[in-house]
């Protein structure tokens, strides 16, 4: 019978959990629709398929909403970035440094360009006035979680051989630069070119023999 109680509360609370993570997910889906100032209460619970008064049982006002959402989603863009900088362990058993890396630039820009990241940084930087410290913390849970992944990895790769010594940060921005910063220019450009023209660069000054 103990056995039945512990399993009933379990399913319980798997319940709430997965309700609550319902109205996270809708709310990011209507705040990224349809900004802060024009999303309600009435179509986030139905956007999560739940009622209304439920909402507010799992989240005080709409303000928590969109900061538990906004934050929410930069958890899991930062996670993908995370899995994609991870996969750089394969190249330090590597002769040559520049397929692994080329893989990790592309994934990279793929997961930091989708429409969920895009989302993101809209929803983070339209509301400074109103959630003053909503874009330091997206910045956190992202591009420096990215940064200090990405330090790890190459410092990792210098140790190797695969790379020159180097500060492992000053690497790191200079590699997330050069695959961001070209889209600032050029939204429309094809990713694939940008982390090819990215990794290249980045080697001519980290690559061991370059020079």
């Amino acid at each position: 019978m103990g056995s039945d109680v512990s399993t009933g509360a379990g399913r319980k609370a798997r319940g709430r959990e997965e309700r609550r993570q319902a109205i996270v997910d809708g709310a990011f889906a209507v705040f990224a629709r349809q900004g802060y100032g024009q999303a309600c209460v009435k179509e986030i619970a139905r956007e999560a398929g739940v009622a209304k008064p439920t909402v507010y049982n799992h989240l005080a006002d709409k303000e928590s909403l969109y900061r538990e959402a906004v934050e929410a989603a930069a958890d899991r863009v930062g996670a993908r970035c995370l899995a994609a900088v991870d996969r750089l362990r394969e190249v330090e058993a590597a002769a040559d440094p520049r397929a692994g890396l080329g893989t990790a630039a592309r994934d990279l820009l793929r997961i930091c360009q989708d429409e969920e990241a895009r989302a993101v940084r809209r929803l983070a930087d339209a509301e400074t006035a109103q959630f003053p410290g909503l874009a330091a913390s997206v910045r956190e849970r992202t591009a420096l979680r990215i940064r200090s992944a990405l330090a790890d990895r190459l410092a990792r790769l210098a140790l190797a051989g695969r790379l020159r010594p180097c500060e492992p940060e000053t690497a790191a921005e200079h590699l997330l630069a050069l695959l961001t910063g070209p889209l600032e220019y050029r939204p429309d450009a094809d990713p694939d070119a940008v982390a090819e023209a990215a990794v290249e660069v980045f080697l001519r000054a980290y690559g061991v023999g370059r020079g």
